[in-house]
């Protein structure tokens, strides 16, 4: 099944599932995945989106081109070249705890296992860096609040009227989610 007409964006804190709901998406809709993480972080932990925002720029114009796709990420200046072509909006609103045990647990396992976070990059979790402001622990952390009166932002804004929000609260509302929209892409279709 494909549901080439259905373009979702998902947003959320770090740690939040974004990127794992946004591969189930894609694997239930038949569309591609577009992980801006992917995009935005280069060999050595270089920041495309702030190193060249116009690059990261283009590079999100073109995965965002076809018809169908899901996205996970909270790059501002992507979110909203991403909302002007979305059908939905997906934000992952989850407590402060069940962010934090995920962000952890996720740093734990990548920081233990060594693995390459995204291929060719080089680019690896490591305990030595738990403390630096960048890292996701501590991002999730210090963006929380912030995170969440941006949703309200996003319900709010009358340029959106187009785009279907879906705000989760609990993790237990992501299978009626898929559900739900698995349903509007056959009825579309």
């Amino acid at each position: 099944m494909t549901a080439a007409g259905k373009r979702v964006a998902i947003i959320g804190s770090a740690g939040s599932g974004k990127t794992t709901l946004a591969r189930r998406l894609s694997e239930v809709l038949g569309v591609p995945v577009v992980e801006l993480d992917a995009i935005n972080w280069q060999a050595g932990w270089r920041s495309l989106y702030a190193d060249d925002p116009a690059e990261f720029g283009r590079r999100v114009d073109e995965a965002i081109a076809g018809d169908g796709w899901v996205t996970d990420g909270n790059y501002r200046k992507a979110l909203s070249r991403i909302l002007r072509r979305a059908t939905d909006l997906v934000c992952l609103d989850f407590d402060r705890q069940v962010v934090m045990s995920r962000v952890v647990r996720r740093s734990l396992a990548r920081a233990w296992d060594k693995r390459e976070l995204w291929p060719g990059t080089g680019n690896r979790e490591m305990f030595v860096k738990w403390l630096d402001r960048e890292h996701p622990i501590r991002w999730a952390w210090d963006t929380f609040a912030p995170r969440r009166a941006h949703y309200d932002l996003l319900a709010a804004d009358a340029r959106l009227t187009h785009v279907i929000q879906h705000r989760l609260r609990h993790p237990r509302e992501t299978p009626a989610l898929i559900d739900r929209l698995l349903r509007e892409a056959d009825s579309q279709s």
